[in-house]
């Protein structure tokens, strides 16, 4: 990609809103020009009086390579001999208002240097050969939310550390060969990066973005982080990239105040600043800055191959209100408080990924009861292909924290999400935002001993599996770290010597291993169809039962899987379950098994049905429901 022209219709789209492309345009690409080899930069200004290219190359130099406007569009351009690959730069703006000057790193940089450091880096992103052509032809025919979509969310800087050497953390390349391989033994099916964006704050965690065309220094270069994601689709890994269009930092080289003006943010504070946040947010009503957002989303699945985009805080972004006290908002042309702008932004946005990425998706973080989230934009729906399910896990959590002797009194806590299961194609997080902030980790939040804490957690992922919807587990959640997460430290894998933890870790390879093996877990996942209670209502034993059935359009007829899930610690001798036929039921899980962790008990491999109705069915099972467990049956054919 040469990128050494930009032509008037570029900037009639750029204006417009609708280039998806703008990378190609803006920015700085190598190049040559009447047979010298050099740089063309490129930067939207429109309020400044004067632009040039400061570097490395020129000493900084404000005066040494000015830029010409190109016009009402209100790009610079300038093409600077002799600076190559590699080379460090920004842009100093002088605005025409107040006297106003500020040197700015480029909006659409693909490399940046190492913070507290500050400035963009000339990067030809043209040369590195991908080697994941079949998963990504593969992608292209997948049809996802009939597939099994078990995540492992990480953050790049936290996941292992090397205490050998100043507990630095692993770079690009290290984490192709450590990570992916942990990944790929675990069994689970996509690996979710928390934003990789540049960012100039470790403490963000990334959600703060002031590069969003550049993968974060600290780890490696841009060729670095693609060997990652080619090393995981090498080995049949799927890759989400958490991505922060709902807000951003106001550090001065960032986006905020770009040019002496509100370039990029809305001028009036109650529409131009997140107050929870103390972060600027984007006036979607601009037409180049949906130019710059939609081209960033398509940019990562295009140039990085990411196979899904995880948008954060998308409530922040439907809502004027969102956060803001009475009079801190300003309503919607209508004087309602739905962000009108911004859901124009979100639909083009999720079309254009769609169109320009065949296979890959759009995931929203969306707190609230919007409708249609993840439906299409021709049908009415904002466009995404999944919607994070925080009623569920808001449920799941406040039921698990009870003791269990109490749990009777909350079972509508662990029944309620099927009134609303298949009303969005659902991603069922227990995330990081559930083990920071005093929150706890995932196994301290349960109640009990050691034991029971170990048993209700393996409870708790038995049924997260078994329930509807797509799956996502934080790093540290699956072999039940004991401390909060911390940013700053690794995890604690010295605790994987002890029973307990390397038998949840266990329970979770296994459930990983039986998931993705089993379509009754997860073709019918948003639809009725495939999901059917079997007893809901028996909360003196704060028991559940439910079958997930596949789909039936095929040549065989499609196996059944049945789950027993038992929220006390006491066991249930002789308990009957309702199936639909006679024959073997094999106890294909169980959370209780002792390598688990467990006591041991359970059905001896497996269950005759007898013809004794139970629930409303003709056959059943008279089964042993270990105490905190969950069960898996299937019936033999």
């Amino acid at each position: 990609m040469k990128g050494n022209d930009i032509t008037e219709y570029d900037l009639y789209l750029i204006g417009e809103g609708t280039h998806s492309r703008a990378w190609e345009k803006l920015g700085a690409h190598t190049g040559d020009k009447g047979g010298v080899a050099g740089t063309f930069f490129r930067v939207w200004a429109p309020n400044a009086r004067r632009v040039s290219v400061v570097g490395d190359f020129n000493r900084w130099d404000r005066d040494a390579a000015p830029m010409a406007s190109l016009g009402d569009s209100g790009v610079w351009e300038a093409f600077v001999p002799g600076v190559a690959h590699g080379e460090l730069y920004k842009y100093f703006i002088a605005s025409q208002y107040d006297g106003y000057e500020v040197e700015k790193a480029d909006p659409y940089a693909f490399a940046a240097e190492i913070r507290p450091k500050t400035a963009s880096r000339v990067w030809e992103l043209g040369n590195y050969a991908w080697g994941d052509a079949a998963w990504m032809r593969e992608r292209c025919v997948r049809l996802m939310h009939q597939s099994p979509m078990s995540i492992y969310e990480v953050h790049l800087g936290s996941w292992i550390r090397c205490p050998e050497e100043g507990d630095r953390w692993l770079t690009y390349t290290e984490l192709a060969g450590k990570l992916v391989e942990y990944v790929r033994q675990m069994g689970f099916t996509h690996v979710e990066f928390m934003p990789v964006a540049e960012h100039p704050f470790d403490g963000s965690w990334g959600y703060q973005t002031v590069g969003y065309f550049a993968p974060t220094s600290r780890y490696g270069s841009p060729d670095d982080f693609r060997r990652l994601v080619d090393a995981l689709h090498q080995n049949g890994i799927g890759v989400i990239l958490d991505w922060t269009p709902a807000h951003f930092p106001m550090d001065e080289h960032g986006l905020g105040f770009f040019d002496g003006t509100h370039l990029y943010e809305h001028a009036d504070q109650r529409q131009g600043t997140h107050p929870d946040w103390n972060t600027y947010v984007f006036n979607y009503g601009r037409k180049e800055v949906q130019s710059f957002l939609v081209s960033n989303a398509v940019f990562w699945v295009d140039q990085y191959h990411i196979d899904a985009l995880r948008v954060d805080a998308v409530a922040s972004m439907l809502y004027l209100d969102y956060g803001r006290k009475e009079g801190g908002w300003v309503p919607n042309c209508y004087g309602g408080k739905e962000n009108l702008d911004a859901i124009g932004f979100l639909k083009r946005m999720n079309e254009r990924v769609h169109a320009e990425a065949p296979g890959a998706t759009v995931i929203a973080e969306e707190s609230t009861s919007w409708p249609m989230v993840s439906r299409p934009t021709y049908l009415g729906g904002l466009g995404f292909g999944f919607k994070w399910n925080m009623g569920w896990m808001h449920d799941m959590l406040d039921y698990m924290s009870h003791d269990p002797i109490h749990r009777s009194y909350h079972h509508n806590r662990i029944t309620f999400s099927m009134l609303y299961a298949f009303s969005e194609n659902f991603v069922l997080p227990f995330s990081h935002d559930e083990v920071v902030y005093g929150k706890k980790a995932m196994v301290e939040k349960m109640p009990g001993d050691e034991w029971q804490k170990f048993a209700n957690l393996r409870a708790l992922y038995g049924y997260m599996y078994g329930h509807p919807g797509k799956k996502l587990l934080f790093m540290g959640c699956e072999f039940g770290q004991w401390n909060e997460w911390n940013h700053d430290m690794s995890l604690d894998w010295h605790l994987l010597r002890h029973p307990f933890h390397s038998g949840l870790q266990r329970w979770v390879h296994d459930l990983n291993m039986f998931y993705r093996a089993e379509p009754s877990l997860f073709e019918l996942d948003a639809e009725q169809a495939g999901f059917e209670w079997v007893d809901c209502n028996d909360s003196a034993s704060s028991l559940i039962s439910f079958l997930r059935h596949g789909r039936n359009d095929r040549a065989a007829a499609p196996r059944q899987t049945l789950l027993v899930v038992n929220f006390t610690p006491v066991p249930r001798n002789g308990y009957r379950v309702g199936v639909p036929s006679g024959g073997h039921w094999r106890e294909a899980l169980n959370s209780d098994a002792a390598l688990y962790g467990g006591s041991g008990i359970g059905n001896l491999g497996g269950v005759d049905a007898t013809e004794t109705p139970m629930h409303g069915r003709a056959w059943s099972l008279e089964i042993t429901v270990p105490p905190l467990a969950c069960l898996v049956f299937q019936k033999e054919a």
